[in-house]
């Protein structure tokens, strides 16, 4: 969605307000399809703050399906947007300074709110994501849930490079 800025930075300087309705059905990030449960609204204000500088602020939230990181089942996720931001809006319809932020999201008075969305979105992405803080993960082996129960397969040695302090504790073991 493209929003026009020239009302927010012309006389009056009346502020923006957009509502966007997320319409697709899944989220596409870091390489992976991410199902939305439920609606993803987000309410953004565009403000005159002098010269050719506006601030743009945005609340919203959505539930998404993301996989668990330790045994991959899926997990139902609510995560929220809210942010604050200070854009400089260039006079000659060029873009942007090079090192700020907004240069994939402004271009001249064209606003690509979607663009300024995901980008919010990504950077509050969740690092991990765990079904359960006892996740017990799925065998290297044979990829059984180990949430759902055991395997047959042998344990794992430990890594090679660990075997001389397996053998300090092998020397000094308490019978």
């Amino acid at each position: 969605m493209i929003v026009n800025l020239s009302s927010v930075l012309s006389e009056p300087h009346q502020p923006l307000r957009v509502t966007v309705d997320w319409k697709d059905d899944e989220i596409v990030a870091f390489g992976g399809h991410f199902p939305l449960r439920g609606p993803f609204v987000t309410e953004i204000q565009v403000t005159y703050d002098g010269g050719h500088d506006v601030s743009v602020s945005g609340k919203g939230s959505f539930k998404a399906e993301i996989p668990c990181d330790r045994c991959l089942e899926p997990v139902e996720k609510e995560m929220f947007l809210d942010f604050q931001k200070k854009v400089t809006v260039s006079k000659d319809g060029g873009k942007g300074t090079e090192d700020s932020d907004e240069i994939n999201y402004i271009e001249g008075y064209n606003f690509d709110v979607e663009q300024l969305i995901c980008n919010e979105l990504l950077v509050g992405w969740p690092m991990k994501i765990l079904c359960s803080d006892n996740c017990r993960g799925i065998c290297n082996v044979c990829g059984q849930n180990l949430n759902e129960g055991v395997c047959d397969c042998e344990s794992t040695g430990l890594d090679p490079r660990m075997s001389v302090i397996q053998d300090v504790f092998k020397n000094f073991k308490e019978v």
